[in-house]
């Protein structure tokens, strides 16, 4: 191994975190009682605790480095699915027949593996889904799939980032929405939309809905062999514990969402237009250890102002060039569970945003209504 290698090996290694929980789950299944909470503690807890003490890492790796110097950091998205795979069925076939687990610890050790699923398995699947290679692509599919969100996809490529910050996004949260609202809505919605812009997609090319390029297809597909294989492998028992699993993973992806952009909007310019995305629309977070454990996606300011850019290149932004959260995604989504607390903590944020991109805006109750989403 080359010094450069060797560098980037070690520049990287920190974003391997997401593996720590791995043994955990196992550890739950084969202990159970108190360890089948183990990963929700490590992963919301432990890691906000080092967050404090680790501090901000506010570095940035130039945008310009090229992919093939990135090894080390792509590695870890690569491996991750058919780890995670390996892990869900192997835990759910083992769970399912076991004696020494009483209902209640079943129950809880796959919310624990819900978690995962949904903080590091749809996280790594969102930074897969960007890329340009096919085989890329599909583990980002193939990882939606393992938690029945596949249309998580076609929503946040074609709707969420077109539309993020207006209301036309469902996933922009409202200024003053709370997370139990928010909710019901994104759930009703996201598929609708998702399904409106594939549609209309293959309008444009003068071919129907039915027609295979619908990926929708592949995504119904992908999520009828997930749920036959948790059926054969634990019976009506392993079935319930993928669903659990499975709506964690969605509740974790939507908390997140949730807190990405709330009471964010861009400026409607008239006839339906709005201004370009800009690093303000989007909160950053550059905490240190809950940036490892989620590859950067704290960074969420960069993300949406250069959609194409791989997590190790996302570039952090001052508070002077975008809003900053409090705390990383860990304890502000624990915070977006309790509305009052998340009001309390947020809306003054998002009224000084306001005064300070904005100021020439008086009335914000049109950028305040939840309006249902009419994808092009």
């Amino acid at each position: 191994m080359s010094n450069a290698q060797r560098a980037s090996f070690t520049q990287a290694l920190p974003f391997w975190a997401p593996m720590i929980l791995i043994p955990l789950i196992w550890i739950g299944a084969f202990q159970g009682g108190w360890w089948t909470i183990a990963v929700p503690i490590v992963a919301w807890h432990i890691f906000t605790i080092v967050d404090a003490a680790a501090g901000l890492n506010l570095d940035n790796l130039d945008p310009n480095t090229p992919d093939d110097t990135l090894f080390w950091y792509r590695l870890i998205t690569l491996v991750w699915p058919p780890v995670q795979f390996l892990t869900l069925f192997g835990i759910l076939a083992f769970t399912a027949q076991a004696d020494h687990l009483v209902l209640w610890e079943k129950l809880v050790l796959f919310f624990g593996v819900g978690v995962v699923t949904g903080t590091v398995g749809i996280n790594f699947s969102h930074e897969l889904m960007h890329q340009r290679n096919n085989f890329e692509r599909w583990l980002g599919d193939i990882l939606l799939s393992m938690v029945l969100y596949s249309h998580f996809r076609s929503e946040h490529l074609l709707v969420h980032h077109r539309y993020v910050a207006t209301p036309r996004d469902p996933v922009t949260a409202r200024y003053n929405e709370g997370f139990h609202r928010f909710f019901p809505r994104v759930l009703r919605q996201c598929g609708q939309s998702a399904f409106a812009a594939e549609k209309a997609m293959l309008a444009r090319k003068d071919l129907p809905w039915t027609n295979r390029k619908n990926p929708f297809w592949r995504y119904w597909g992908l999520q009828a062999i997930m749920l036959i294989l948790a059926l054969l492998l634990g019976g009506w028992m392993g079935l319930l514990l993928f669903l659990v699993q499975a709506f964690t993973a969605i509740w974790q992806l939507e908390l997140v969402n949730y807190v990405e952009h709330y009471g964010l909007t861009r400026a409607h310019l008239g006839d339906g237009k709005y201004e370009h995305v800009k690093p303000h629309h989007s909160w950053n977070a550059a905490h240190k250890a809950t940036n490892w454990l989620l590859i950067n996606l704290q960074r969420h300011s960069d993300h949406h102002y250069k959609p194409d850019r791989r997590f190790p290149l996302l570039q952090n932004y001052t508070g002077e060039e975008a809003p900053q959260l409090p705390y990383g995604y860990p304890l502000m989504t624990m915070a977006a569970m309790i509305p009052p607390l998340w009001k309390r903590v947020m809306n003054p944020r998002v009224r000084s945003w306001r005064k300070t991109y904005y100021p020439e805006i008086t009335d914000w109750h049109p950028y305040n209504k939840a309006l249902n989403p009419k994808p092009r």
